[in-house]
């Protein structure tokens, strides 16, 4: 199975995409989730990585590299990249540690989404401890019992930096650093493009072709 690098702004669905991939066998490597950790253990690093993704702001590259790389060093699934990399000079830090680890078999899917629709996804997204996700703004997407998770039944929350303030910073962020990204994989002939604002089954069964 080819590995996939996913290139997408906030709430455009990268997550429910990548739990699919993870039924399939993949191995979810997530530079947020990876950063969460951090600062769930209250450390002087997670700290400081809280109050920087509660603002909206990038976290510097070289912490997150060195998350990812660790990752991958330890890793012998086919993976999912997420959230990583985000600038053309993560890009390039991934790209050389790629060449160094033997790894080519992979595509980047770029799940392109407005700024009006991800912004609607973001102020009613709820999630669970357990990794389910809900959206109180999508009929289809809220959870059974307000504010419960239909699988664990734990109380849903709502993340820190999902407010309007910093989500519109998070999506310019991304949208101010995507075209040299775009352009380095569409010359590395492994771009493909998907319109996120599609239903969620049918994004599946196109990443599933991009991957065969």
């Amino acid at each position: 199975m080819k590995s996939v690098i996913f290139i997408a702004p906030p709430a455009s669905g990268k997550g429910t995409q990548s739990q699919r991939l993870i039924e399939l066998g993949y191995k979810h490597i997530s530079a947020g989730d990876m950063l969460r950790c951090e600062i769930n253990k209250g450390s002087k690093l997670g700290l400081n990585i809280k109050s920087l993704m509660a603002s909206g702001s990038l976290v510097s590259d070289e912490i997150v590299f060195e998350l990812i790389n660790q990752e991958l060093k330890n890793n012998t699934k086919p993976f999912i990249l997420d959230g990583f990399p985000r600038t053309i000079n993560q890009v390039q830090l991934l790209d050389k540690l790629f060449k160094e680890l033997n790894i080519n078999n992979y595509e980047v899917i770029y799940l392109s989404l407005g700024l009006e629709e991800a912004l609607k996804r973001t102020l009613g997204r709820l999630t669970c401890k357990c990794g389910a996700s809900y959206n109180i703004n999508y009929e289809n997407l809220k959870p059974k019992v307000e504010n419960i998770c239909d699988i664990c039944g734990s109380e849903l929350v709502k993340r820190d930096d999902d407010n309007e303030e910093s989500f519109k910073t998070r999506f310019n962020t991304f949208v101010t650093n995507i075209e040299p990204i775009i352009e380095f994989y569409k010359n590395e002939g492994k771009l493909h493009i998907i319109d996120a604002s599609k239903d969620y089954k049918i994004i599946a069964d196109e990443i599933k072709e991009i991957l065969k």
